[in-house]
């Protein structure tokens, strides 16, 4: 399994991060990795909300559907996308912090069956994939790193 968590604190309130975070049509705004997002079903951000996110790969992009599985306002989101070769887990968690909130978000990757044998390659790549990710979250929610 690969993971990846970063945490940024911004002066957004809680709620306004967690219904940015939680529609996820904002992804492809600061993940560099995300090339579109569109949303299939749900209302934007809500609990039964369904994306299809198309990532950049190789050798063409993927399309990946997100569904809500956990969302529990304006605290914590968890969305899955599950393929043939691997599942996606990306939990957001937001917790106030004075004038502002802070929101960790954590990726997780697992491959699916004989795939898993190349878990310990992934994560490297994983990790640059996320360094870019955070980056552009820290941007978007005009935050800091914790």
């Amino acid at each position: 399994m690969a993971r990846y968590v970063t945490t940024v604190r911004t002066s957004w309130s809680a709620q306004k991060a967690f219904d940015y975070m939680a529609d996820l049509r904002h992804f492809a705004d600061w993940d560099p990795g995300v090339r579109h997002v569109n949303q299939t079903s749900g209302a934007a951000g809500g609990a039964d909300a369904v994306f299809d996110v198309t990532v950049a790969a190789v050798p063409k992009d993927l399309v990946l559907t997100y569904r809500t599985v956990d969302f529990d306002s304006p605290r914590s989101l968890l969305v899955v996308a599950k393929s043939r070769v691997f599942i996606s887990e990306d939990r957001v968690r937001v917790t106030p912090n004075g004038s502002g909130c802070t929101v960790e978000y954590d990726a997780q990757l697992r491959l699916n069956g004989p795939f898993h044998l190349f878990d310990l390659a992934l994560r490297p790549v994983f990790k640059r994939i996320g360094d870019r990710a955070a980056a552009g979250l820290r941007t978007a929610l005009e935050g800091s790193f914790v």
